[in-house]
């Protein structure tokens, strides 16, 4: 069974910076991309970034200059370093993957692209 588990997430304040970590498990499990959703409450969950297996970023103008997403393929990991925090960026931040056999339409950064999902770990940033 392929599970994803995220954490790193906590409360900082405007400016700060945080660092969210997700490993993929799973027998034989090698997803083609990654990413990063956050949802934040009574809004859709948006995409923040993603990554392919050649280490290909997309990101959403909102995280453009601001986060980084980086994969450790030989982990099953990616990370997502959050820099200049800003309470817009408070939401819950899921990680989510994409299977070599999904049906599923390419899609880097909406979550209809993506199989699997982690819990999800809180980001709240304070003024």
């Amino acid at each position: 069974q392929v599970q994803l588990e995220e954490s790193g997430g906590g409360s900082v304040q405007a400016g700060g910076s945080l660092a969210l970590s997700c490993v993929a498990s799973g027998y034989m499990y090698r997803p083609t991309r990654m990413g990063w959703f956050r949802q934040a409450p009574g809004k859709e969950r948006e995409g923040v970034a993603s990554i392919d297996r050649s280490g290909d970023p997309t990101y959403a103008n909102s995280a453009k200059g601001r986060f980084t997403i980086s994969r450790d393929n030989a982990k099953n990991t990616i990370y997502l370093s959050l820099n200049s925090l800003q309470p817009e960026d408070t939401a819950m931040y899921y990680c989510a993957s994409r299977s070599v056999t999904s049906w599923r339409p390419v899609a880097p950064l909406h979550p209809s692209g993506f199989d699997v999902w982690g819990q999800g770990t809180q980001v709240t940033v304070s003024s």
